[in-house]
C-alpha cells in the first residue's frame, strides 16, 4: 500500500499492485503506473488502485517501505483528485 495522507489518527493509503490493468476499462482512471523501484524486491512495474482509500492505523503498518519521488507521488496526488472530484 501508499500512503498519502492522514485524516485524525489514521493514515490514508491506495493500494499497490503487480498486475498489470492496462487493458481494463473498469473507470476511466481506477490505476496509475508507477513503474518500479525499491518497494518491490522482484523489481515488478506497480500501478496504484486509486478507487478505494484505506483507512490504517499507524501501529498496524508492519513493513518497512520507501518514498516515492516527487514526480511519481505528485502523479498519484493527481490521480486521487480526479477520481475523486477532490479540490
Amino acid at each position: 500500500m501508499l500512503v498519502v495522507g492522514c485524516s485524525g489518527r489514521r493514515l490514508l493509503a491506495v493500494m499497490l499492485t503487480s498486475k498489470d490493468h492496462g487493458s481494463e476499462h473498469r473507470g476511466d482512471n481506477d490505476y496509475i503506473d508507477l513503474g518500479t523501484g525499491p518497494w518491490d524486491a522482484k523489481g515488478r512495474p506497480t500501478e496504484v488502485k486509486l478507487d478505494r482509500i484505506l483507512q490504517v492505523s499507524a501501529a498496524d503498518m508492519r513493513r518497512e517501505g520507501s518514498v516515492l519521488n516527487a514526480q511519481r507521488f505528485g502523479r498519484v496526488a493527481e490521480g486521487l483528485r480526479r477520481r475523486h472530484r477532490w479540490t
